[in-house]
């Protein structure tokens, strides 16, 4: 189900107006799109009402004897902050719509309005209201038992689908996507919803061990079979038995290393360093890439045996640019958990804001929008997040007209700026995203002129 199909069925609306006509015409068209429908003709039975039930949107009138509309809009909107209000008249002026979206108005429709024009109304109001609202109170908020992994776009309900079927099988997974797009997440899901959940979950980064030490990490060695093998040790492989080892950035790992991995994955078992005796592991292998390992095989860096053995079940993560959906509640998710840290109130968002962190193409996904929001948090001093606070290369992503007329390397240059600054200046991180080595970034920026 999409987002749209979700807004009219979990939406509940109160309807204000002193003509019984107009409310008995809402109710009817509101009701037959599924939302569920409150009407009452005066200010002082919606505040009853308000006080009672739960509502999502509250459609009013602003002309009604005694207590008008903005009244009402004023208390809503000091007393019920997730709320959302949409106005109705039929005494229309431009004044008046100015004075009813400042007072709080989420939309203002002028009667006589058609029924397409009343459900494209509400349907914005619903929309500006979920995009405010916290993600733990979002309607579309309902995976996070899937380890924290926050996503209602349609490209997730296809990865929650995988991991749910996956999660059922004890095949052998292969994780690929962009770099920050949650591999590891999906990792721990499959994990923990499959019947290993009990046993260990055991999660190696192959990029970040020396060469000279990863068998020894993987597969454990006897006491003096190398300098400073004080005594025998079992590896990671020991560590996961009858559970599961997540082995990241496989890429990185040796052709040598390789034939290893192929024979333990074939056998289920493993030779310690220093011993003839293999032992036998039950271990489900889940590995994961950033690099199209089918181009590493035809580049002879990676063994084209091991990538059939790796790749028999696959899983692709989409990059953050291709949920927009998801980037508010990713949003609402992270500011509340980095509020929470430093115990201080979770700021608002400004509609601007919203607009421009869902047009902004973040390269580095779910870890960047992380990143920015952590800092937002950290040296935002008001309630309210507006353009300003925004980091500089967020700003001018949205705003700056930059036109065709320029070169590919003027293009390149501004790209791998980009890329740099939101990994906070990291080289290693960025040649990842880029998908080139650190040494061809490196005589990037210096022919750039690049210092940072």
């Amino acid at each position: 189900m999409n987002k749209k199909e979700n807004s009219i069925t979990d939406g509940s609306i109160l309807v204000v107006d002193d003509s019984e006509d107009m409310l008995e015409v809402l109710r009817r068209n509101l009701t037959l799109k599924g939302y569920k429908t409150y009407t009452v003709t005066n200010v002082p039975q919606a505040l009853k009402l308000l006080d009672s039930v739960p509502v999502d949107l509250v459609i009013t009138d602003l002309k009604m004897p005694d207590v008008g509309g903005f009244e009402l809009i004023k208390h809503i909107r000091a007393n019920y902050k997730n709320v959302g209000v949409m106005v109705i008249t039929g005494y229309p002026s431009i004044q008046g719509a100015v004075d009813a979206v400042k007072t709080g108005a989420e939309e203002y429709l002028v009667k006589s309005f058609t029924d397409e024009e009343l459900y494209a109304a509400v349907e914005r109001a619903f929309d500006k209201l979920y995009s405010r609202r916290p993600a733990k109170d979002h309607p579309y908020f309902k995976h996070v038992p899937l380890q924290g992994i926050i996503g209602e776009s349609e490209a997730m309900e296809k990865v929650f689908d995988h991991i749910m079927k996956v999660s059922q099988t004890t095949a052998t997974v292969l994780l690929t996507g962009e770099s920050g797009t949650g591999k590891e997440l999906v990792a721990r899901a499959i994990h923990y919803c499959s019947s290993r959940a009990s046993n260990p979950f055991v999660p190696v980064n192959c990029g970040s061990i020396p060469e000279e030490l990863i068998e020894s990490e993987l597969f454990g060695h006897l006491k003096g079979t190398f300098t400073g093998a004080i005594e025998t040790r079992g590896g990671f492989f020991h560590t996961a038995d009858r559970g599961t080892i997540f082995l990241d950035e496989i890429s990185n790992t040796s052709l040598s290393m390789q034939i290893k991995l192929l024979r333990v994955l074939e056998d289920q078992e493993v030779y310690m360093i220093g011993s003839k005796k293999p032992q036998k592991v039950d271990v489900r292998v889940i590995a994961a890439s950033n690099v199209n390992l089918s181009d590493q095989v035809q580049k002879n860096k990676f063994r084209e045996d091991l990538y059939y053995r790796l790749n028999v079940i696959n899983i692709s993560l989409p990059p953050l640019r291709d949920r927009d959906d998801d980037i508010i509640l990713l949003v609402h998710y992270f500011a509340g958990k980095f509020s929470n840290e430093i115990s201080r109130a979770k700021p608002a968002f400004s509609d601007e804001v919203l607009k421009v962190l869902k047009a902004y193409h973040w390269p580095g996904n779910i870890r960047e929008l992380k990143n920015v929001i952590q800092s937002l948090i950290i040296m935002s001093e008001t309630d309210m997040i507006d353009v300003p606070d925004l980091p500089a290369i967020m700003r001018f992503s949205v705003s700056r007209e930059k036109g065709i007329m320029r070169t590919l390397e003027e293009i390149e240059y501004e790209h791998i700026q980009n890329v740099l600054t939101s990994v906070s200046g990291n080289k290693t991180q960025a040649a990842s995203i880029l998908g080139i080595d650190r040494k061809t970034l490196r005589e990037k920026l210096k022919k750039f002129g690049y210092n940072a």
